[in-house]
């Protein structure tokens, strides 16, 4: 099951943090067809935000389609990554993970790597070309 947070220093609506957050452990794998969502009582709980609040972030949820809420019974995932798509992810994440070692033994911190991959990503962007 997902764990939602929220990041009072983005800037970014707490729903959109939350309809984020879902699509992103989508792409992940995490959450997959048939999983249950937190209920809306269970997520004001746990961080402390407006029931409303997350009711929009699953009704967008649910109009994208990668949701379905059951009356009484809960929301569900309607939709998830592709299995190919999840497997080539394997290796591009250890990747990933062994350049954040470097960063971290560089002595760089959290801000400064997020910076750089930032700036990488836009550089190599197809866009940026």
């Amino acid at each position: 099951m997902i764990e939602f947070y929220l990041d009072t220093k983005s800037g970014i609506a707490p729903y959109l943090q939350l309809v984020h957050q879902v699509r992103r452990a989508l792409k992940l794998g995490a959450l997959r067809e048939g999983d249950q969502l937190p209920t809306v009582r269970e997520v004001v709980t746990l961080i402390a935000i407006n029931p409303n609040t997350v009711s929009k972030a699953y009704r967008e949820l649910e109009h994208e389609g990668l949701v379905t809420a059951r009356a009484g019974v809960g929301t569900f995932v309607t939709a998830s990554a592709n299995e190919d798509v999840l497997l080539s992810q394997g290796p591009i994440r250890h990747d990933l993970e062994q350049v954040l070692v470097r960063a971290r033994a560089a002595g760089l911190d959290d801000e400064s790597i997020e910076a750089l991959f930032r700036e990488a990503f836009r550089s190599s962007s197809p866009v940026a070309r």
